[in-house]
């Protein structure tokens, strides 16, 4: 190796902070020719960790640091969402995480590589693509170790879970999130639930924040909200909440006066 592509390492190592992956098309915009990048990874400064995408040699990288790679290398809207997002913003210490499984969600045609789908991150992914809220809309940024990353806001993770519900979320786990939502800034959420295109989502989150007597509920300007029209039937042999007309499980109903 000549004298001049050591230094080109180092660059090219201070490019991304350690713990995340290094995306092959990324770095060839950076300066960094697939040659080059192949005798980087044979003389051992690199790892492959899938068609197209690498890691730094010995460096330890989760689904966290490849989700920041997504997003800063390629630009992409994909974010942990749904119970994910919730866990790590430390608010779901009351769900049960034994079986270690993640939420990812993306705008609609946003597809994860295949390097992604295919390397083994220790937990099962959960992939969904969707348009029901606009993709900028209702983010957060959280710092993980030696990056920063963008993932959904309490109330858009409650979407989510809502979104998903009841196939692949339960609606009683939905219930204690939001019996947990208490200090919500109203006009957060009447922007955020404006802006939701899932007559579902709108209907269930409004019923349970009203459920839950949160203070911050009371501040909403119902008539602002399109809620659609028929009914929406969730659940067989399920209570009709005529206001927002939709069928929930009876024992959403059983439960008046949760702890907050």
């Amino acid at each position: 190796m000549s004298t001049a592509k050591p230094s080109k390492i180092k660059r090219l190592l201070k490019l991304q902070p350690p713990g995340v992956v290094l995306i092959s098309s990324w770095l060839t915009g950076q300066g960094y020719s697939p040659e080059l990048l192949r005798k980087y990874r044979n003389s051992n400064w690199l790892t492959s960790i899938g068609n197209g995408a690498m890691i730094r040699e010995h460096d330890q990288v989760d689904y966290l640091g490849a989700i920041y790679s997504l997003q800063r290398q390629l630009d992409l809207n994909i974010h942990p969402g749904a119970k994910t997002a919730l866990s790590l913003h430390g608010k779901a210490h009351f769900l049960d995480f034994a079986q270690k499984e993640v939420y990812l969600f993306g705008h609609s045609k946003e597809n994860l590589p295949r390097w992604f789908q295919k390397y083994e991150w220790g937990v099962k992914i959960n992939y969904y693509t969707t348009s029901f809220l606009p993709a900028d809309e209702g983010m957060t940024i959280i710092s993980k170790d030696n990056f920063e990353l963008s993932i959904s806001s309490p109330a858009r993770a409650l979407m989510e879970c809502l979104f998903i519900a009841p196939q692949s979320q339960d609606l009683m786990e939905c219930l204690q999130i939001m019996q947990g939502l208490n200090n919500l800034h109203p006009k957060h959420i009447q922007r955020l639930i404006e802006q939701c295109t899932s007559v579902k989502v709108k209907r269930l989150f409004l019923y349970l924040a009203e459920s839950c007597g949160h203070t911050w509920f009371k501040h909403l300007s119902l008539g602002k909200i399109d809620l659609g029209n028929g009914n929406r039937s969730l659940v067989k042999n399920g209570v009709y909440i005529p206001k927002y007309k939709i069928t929930v499980p009876p024992e959403m109903q059983k439960d008046e006066s949760p702890e907050l």
